[in-house]
């Protein structure tokens, strides 16, 4: 079942398409970010290239990866990861000299608050996939073990994730300290070309490695996109008429002018996207989990999702009043505990960091527990009524 498709089982059939707007507009961020990465790291191979042509070239790529179709996306998502772990490999090799001599601790002290809003971004990364991770297992077994499958995903996420965040920060925290780092890096604005010069010192072998690095940017974005076109699907129905490959053409031609523009300013525009997505897919997150694990009692069946996926009228499928009702109610939580360059809530002010992800996925779970409750008692007078 389509992430977006499962929603309407808690958020219901029209209820649903908050989530799905708000989707498509993450995953276009998301698609920014990882574009930008990936186009920088292109063009530092040469002046000649540079980080506009990078992003074109990426964004091109990717837009081919969708094109293929499904079964190609998975196989390319199969192989993609090894040139990844050839570079990582190489790039501690070479650079480990410099991390090694590189302080622990800077002259002052992190604070709590600064640790808690560092701590937020990266539960946001991993988060925000819980909206298209389901749509890349339709296929799957439908009798596999789901202890099995949440093994799998999670050991997926943590493998993948973790050293890469570490091995991000360890090469961030070391810029300063190095000059060629700290020139490549840009002011924070410059992914790749940190990533450029601490592989400098491999030479030509160096380079093939940037190659091979911008190429894998496209196992982040070629989902995102196929994922937009899935959301637009199910909030407009009428669009599954369109061609998926042509549905795939508005987030590509979106993405060139605005990442070649958000590349001079990657760190900002880094931290407002991911700022925003953590902050609708907590109360998200929460909302499709009590409906799975408390109301449906983690029974798949319980769903009849071929009878009801599409029918907005059908009685397995639910109204949305509580959902809607719990994201809005969660949305004033989350403004009180924000923490952003643009808007700190007066809780985050006393010192607390960002703690609207956090508090928003609690208070979610909770409000949706008892206005979902109240809505199935409704709907089962309803019922009885008729």
């Amino acid at each position: 079942m389509r992430a977006m498709v499962q929603a309407r089982f808690s958020w219901g059939y029209y209820g649903a398409i908050i989530p799905c707007v708000l989707n498509i507009i993450s995953l276009q961020g998301y698609l920014i970010i990882n574009t930008i990465i990936g186009g920088q790291t292109l063009g530092s191979i040469s002046p000649h290239v540079g980080a506009p042509l990078g992003i074109v070239i990426i964004a091109l790529v990717t837009l081919a990866v969708v094109f293929s179709g499904y079964q190609v996306l998975h196989w390319y998502e199969m192989i993609v990861w090894i040139p990844n772990v050839i570079a990582f490999v190489v790039l501690l090799a070479v650079s480990g000299s410099h991390i090694r001599h590189v302080p622990l601790s800077g002259p002052v002290a992190a604070e709590a608050s600064a640790i808690m809003t560092f701590g937020a971004t990266l539960a946001a990364t991993n988060v925000s996939w819980s909206a298209i991770t389901p749509d890349y297992g339709v296929y799957h077994n439908g009798k596999a073990s789901g202890w099995r499958i949440f093994a799998y995903a999670y050991a997926g996420f943590l493998i993948s994730c973790l050293p890469v965040h570490l091995l991000g920060a360890a090469l961030t925290a070391t810029a300063p300290y190095v000059p060629a780092w700290r020139t490549g890096l840009g002011n924070g604005n410059n992914i790749g070309g940190l990533i450029a010069a601490t592989l400098l010192p491999a030479g030509g072998f160096g380079k093939f490695l940037l190659v091979l690095l911008s190429l894998t940017a496209p196992s982040q974005t070629a989902p995102t996109v196929y994922s937009m076109c899935t959301s637009l699907m199910t909030a407009l129905p009428v669009s599954a008429r369109v061609p998926r490959f042509l549905l795939a053409m508005i987030p590509t031609a979106i993405v060139i002018p605005v990442a070649i523009i958000g590349s001079a300013r990657f760190y900002s525009t880094f931290d407002n996207i991911l700022a925003f997505i953590g902050y609708w897919t907590a109360p998200f997150c929460a909302i499709v989990f009590v409906e799975h694990f408390v109301f449906r009692k983690s029974k798949w069946s319980t769903y009849q999702v071929l009878e009801a996926w599409n029918r907005p009228e059908h009685p397995n499928l639910s109204r949305g009043y509580a959902a809607v009702f719990t994201f809005v109610a969660t949305i004033g939580i989350i403004v009180l505990f924000m923490q952003q360059q643009w808007w700190t809530g007066p809780i985050a002010r006393t010192g607390t960091g960002d703690l609207g992800m956090l508090c928003g996925f609690i208070f979610a779970a909770i409000m949706y527990l008892a206005a979902r409750w109240v809505e199935r008692r409704w709907e089962t007078d309803t019922w009885k009524a008729a």
